[in-house]
């Protein structure tokens, strides 16, 4: 094992490879690992796109001002607000 192998800055030793080649020799529970709730939840049935936009510091302030005041998270201020401006 070349020890410079490490994970969040652990070093990997042998014998954690071999506790988890044994781990999955016995198997996986598939259902139970779908069940973890990894990720971001989804928004609805349709997926979606991460869409980058640069915005300077006032416009940064201004969004996050209002989604402190209306108690909601920043994407859902800059998406009624798109959902806005495109009707």
């Amino acid at each position: 094992m070349d020890e410079r192998e490490t994970i969040n800055g652990v070093p990997v030793t042998s014998e954690q490879i071999d506790a988890w080649a044994a781990e999955a020799e016995r198997g996986y529970d598939v259902e139970a690992l779908k069940r973890r709730g990894r990720g971001r939840p989804g928004r609805g049935a349709q997926p979606t796109q991460v869409v980058a936009i640069r915005l300077t510091a006032e416009e940064l302030a201004a969004i996050d001002d209002r989604a402190a005041r209306e108690h909601k998270t920043r994407s859902e201020v800059v998406r009624e607000a798109l959902v806005a401006s495109a009707a």
